[in-house]
């Protein structure tokens, strides 16, 4: 059981950040991943699927850098492009997300589902969470309509402090 993590994979968006089991929310999430990519007829090859599992480790999001330590310690080189690479193929298959704030990649917790996330980053202890953001990118496109613009892709992250770390401060 995580003591400081959140398991999206969940229904309830009431759990963000909240107490689970992390070792079966890796799980699940590693296990839709290999049906989504079959089903598509794409490999998960051993440096991508690491490259998730070490994302899926924990609910924060992890510069390339960071993932290139990693796989070169578990022997896949350490050469930028063996990161880059699969992380390019994690996040165009949509089992990972670049985190424009952080410079860093996060596991999609959300793999096969249609869903446009918010991200709520804990500026202190960087755990990201993945948010329902439907609402608020509906009411964005309805503003750009009035203004004659279409958006073509928006990404939304909140950067704050979760319970824990409020809980800390206090």
């Amino acid at each position: 059981m995580s003591d400081h993590s959140t398991c999206l994979g969940c229904e309830a968006p009431d759990l963000a950040f909240a107490q689970h089991d992390h070792a079966a929310c890796s799980a699940e999430a590693l296990a839709r991943a290999e049906e989504m990519v079959q089903q598509k007829g794409l490999r998960l090859t051993p440096v991508r699927r690491r490259t998730l599992e070490i994302l899926l480790e924990n609910h924060r999001a992890l510069g390339a850098y960071e993932v290139l330590e990693r796989l070169a310690a578990d022997g896949f080189g350490n050469q930028p492009p063996v990161a880059y690479r699969a992380l390019e193929f994690l996040t165009d298959q949509g089992l990972a997300h670049r985190i424009q704030r952080l410079n860093a990649f996060a596991a999609c917790m959300h793999t096969g589902e249609a869903h446009a996330p918010a991200f709520l980053i804990c500026r202190q202890c960087n755990l990201v969470a993945e948010a329902a953001a439907s609402p608020v990118i509906d009411a964005l496109a309805a503003s750009a309509q009035q203004s004659g613009f279409v958006i073509e892709r928006s990404t939304i992250e909140a950067l704050g402090l979760c319970a824990a770390c409020q809980g800390a401060a206090a």
